[in-house]
């Protein structure tokens, strides 16, 4: 039950907050550069939008580091209780935000800063959640750990249809006159769905174990004791995640915006996406559970190698024109391809570092690694104005270079998949790695 209840509990939290950081990243591609932006040209526009989601990524390891550090100190249900209600009113906010043509500089600059507080709230919020549920579980860790990461498309798909709902029900002209808003107002309603159902989660027994011990107040903060023992092991996690994350700001964001500047209808486009991210889901769990069996690092290597090969048939698709060839390519994408390498990453970082620093040393390589995808919209979008034709093919290489990143970095890192969550020195470097564990520092 306990189980169960926490499971439940992180799944629906990061639908939530992914719901509401996600959906910037779509209103960012179809409608801020109009809203807020209005002033600069199409292509400009673009960029400075996808500039401000950027921002959101800059902040979230900034939310890893301060949150972490709490949730290794207090525990993990009162950081996730605080990140959840940042989120849901920084959300509701940018829904009531004044446009450029009402307020000049003001909106995008207090755009902007709200985008700041989202990047926080969810820098905060994924470590927590993994954490509340691979500490609970005793088996099948990658299974319910991967729950927290099949909300983001879950909240993705969310987002999406609720923002193509409104467009649909309001009209391109109301939509973006106020409809944009609607999605962003409703942030409230899930923020007390979401609390009611958070504050009745148990804390984490290994994190309560450790607390009894009575040691936290004699240990060095969290984070220098991550940089101080196991810098490698932080370093090579982020490179694990980097192309994770380069490839999910392709698809679900840059790809968004080629398509419908490319002649696609934005319905079209955000019908597509809608879908892939449902199925994404399936994905996600699927290849975790999975990973239970034949370890974390054999899929995060298939994926990533499969997606590197991918990059290259991605724009031709979407260059054909055709609403087929679009839908599939986001499918295979998001929902096969991606979730291969994404899914075990959750349960992956868990086992990296023991439980006196876990929240901070998890959340702080997967928030970095999260740049990525706050990055990659606003370079290939800086490449496409800068190559012209050529551009496709400059994007398909450096999405390849970061998956071979990726197949270096865990090979390196070797498999988690065996690491003991409840031991205290399970991570320190003079440890013996027990029978069939393969030590990663």
């Amino acid at each position: 039950m306990l189980l169960r209840r926490a499971v439940t509990s992180s799944f629906l939290g990061s639908v939530i907050e992914y719901y509401d950081f996600l959906l910037y990243s779509t209103a960012s591609a179809v409608v801020f550069a109009q809203v807020f932006f209005s002033d600069l040209s199409p292509l400009v526009g673009t960029l400075a939008s996808f500039t401000t989601f950027a921002t959101g990524y800059l902040a979230r390891p900034v939310g890893g580091i301060i949150f972490g550090h709490f949730g290794d100190r207090i525990g993990r249900k009162r950081m996730l209780v605080l990140s959840m209600s940042l989120m849901g009113v920084a959300s509701f906010l940018i829904g009531v935000l004044p446009t450029y043509g009402q307020a000049g500089a003001f909106a995008p600059l207090a755009l902007l800063f709200l985008r700041i507080v989202q990047g926080v709230a969810v820098g905060g919020e994924w470590g927590g959640a993994v954490l509340i549920s691979a500490e609970h579980a005793t088996v099948r860790r990658g299974l319910w750990a991967s729950f927290t990461n099949a909300g983001a498309p879950c909240g993705m798909a969310v987002s999406t249809l609720v923002l193509t709902g409104t467009s649909a029900a309001v009209g391109e002209d109301a939509f973006l006159r106020w409809g944009w808003r609607i999605p962003f107002l409703l942030s409230l309603v899930l923020l007390a769905i979401g609390l009611f159902v958070r504050l009745r989660v148990a804390e984490s027994p290994v994190f309560a174990a450790e607390q009894d011990q009575g040691a936290n107040g004699r240990r060095p903060l969290p984070l220098w004791d991550v940089l101080r023992h196991r810098p490698r092991v932080l370093l090579l996690g982020v490179g694990v995640g980097l192309s994770a994350f380069v490839v999910q700001g392709t698809l679900t964001t840059y790809l968004v915006a080629y398509a419908v500047q490319g002649g696609f209808e934005r319905q079209t486009v955000l019908n597509g996406l809608t879908l892939s991210s449902t199925l994404a889901v399936a994905g996600i769990v699927g290849w975790s559970a999975l990973s239970d069996r034949l370890g974390r690092r054999p899929l995060v290597t298939a994926g990533a190698l499969a997606l590197a090969a991918y990059s290259f048939t991605l724009f031709p698709m979407l260059d054909s024109g055709s609403t087929a060839l679009l839908v599939l390519a986001l499918v295979v994408g998001q929902s096969l391809l991606h979730p291969l390498m994404y899914g075990p990453l959750a349960a992956l970082y868990t086992e990296l570092f023991a439980t006196r620093h876990r929240y901070t040393g998890a959340s702080l390589g997967y928030q970095l690694a999260g740049l990525g995808a706050g990055f990659a919209p606003v370079i290939f979008t800086a490449i496409r104005a800068a190559a012209g034709d050529r551009a496709t093919l400059i994007i398909s290489c450096v999405i390849a270079a970061f998956c071979l990143v990726t197949v270096v970095c865990i090979s390196a890192l070797g498999e988690t998949s065996r690491n003991d969550l409840t031991e205290a020195a399970e991570n320190e470097p003079t440890r013996a790695p027990a029978e069939g564990v393969t030590e990663v520092g």
